[in-house]
């Protein structure tokens, strides 16, 4: 009964340590953004008084403001974004790889299992797990607690791959992708041939000019691993992984650079 009494214990605090950190982040990302909306006032400020032009009466009439302008005249205006940028949760990109947990719902079907290798192959840092009977919380829990900064989680419904989940730890952003026309590397004849490739990519993102756009490219390029500096064509490599938008959707294709007649193309999404 005392391990049990012990396991339990150690829930809670787990937990209350996580919902004090998830506070903590929330208030600071509060007073970046009330910081942001200052900033953009104090350039309108400026750029008025530059041109000679009248203050706009929600700037004119803030006292504190126009107080405080003559110290903060030497400051840089940042907007919103870039001053988000200043706590960026993805902060480590570049000093450490991703380290990225791919599992699927409860009791995959062949194919949703057979998808998740894909999706294995893909991230070159990721590790793939067999979900077995461990509920979500238990799941994030030991994903932190090992040391993983990523969870992809693959859905399906009735045998097809629907949509997929990448959410980044501790504390988000997690977005969800539906997915359609999944063609595996089974489905392409020819494709099975040899082993995959597992360089670090290139990656291309064509038609993300949206704000929404950049913050997707923002939690996908993460997922990868960054490349060495490019310093003789030896580190070219050959592995291309693409994401274009097209409409309301976004392609998703992993290519393999040949020395013959064309190129190798195998479809994940």
């Amino acid at each position: 009964m005392k391990p049990i009494i012990s396991f339990i214990s150690l829930t809670s605090v787990q937990q209350r340590k996580q919902a004090r950190q998830r506070r903590d982040y929330l208030y600071r990302r509060a007073l970046i953004l009330k910081e942001a909306e200052i900033s953009e006032k104090r350039a309108k400020l400026r750029t008025a008084i530059a041109a000679g032009r009248s203050i706009d009466s929600s700037i004119a009439q803030d006292k504190a403001l126009r107080k405080d302008f003559q110290y903060d005249e030497s400051r840089q205006d940042l907007d919103a974004n870039e001053m988000a940028d200043l706590d960026d949760e993805y902060h480590l990109s570049g000093i450490q790889d991703p380290r990225i947990l791919v599992t699927t719902s409860r009791d995959p079907s062949s194919r949703l299992a057979t998808f998740s290798k894909e999706i294995r192959l893909l991230f070159p840092t990721s590790i793939r797990l067999n979900r077995g009977n461990l509920i979500l919380p238990d799941l994030v829990r030991s994903s932190q607690g090992a040391g993983l900064t990523d969870m992809i989680l693959l859905h399906e419904h009735r045998g097809t791959p629907t949509a997929v989940t990448v959410s980044h730890f501790p504390h988000g952003p997690t977005a969800s992708f539906s997915l359609h026309n999944v063609v595996l590397r089974g489905d392409i004849p020819g494709s099975l041939r040899g082993t995959v490739s597992e360089q670090y990519p290139r990656l291309i993102f064509d038609g993300f000019t949206t704000r929404l756009g950049q913050r997707v490219v923002k939690i996908l390029k993460n997922l990868f691993p960054p490349r060495d500096p490019l310093t003789n064509k030896s580190k070219i490599g050959s592995r291309v992984v693409t994401f274009k938008v097209r409409n309301i959707f976004s392609s998703v294709r992993r290519m393999l650079e040949s020395n013959g007649s064309g190129n190798r193309i195998s479809r994940i999404a």
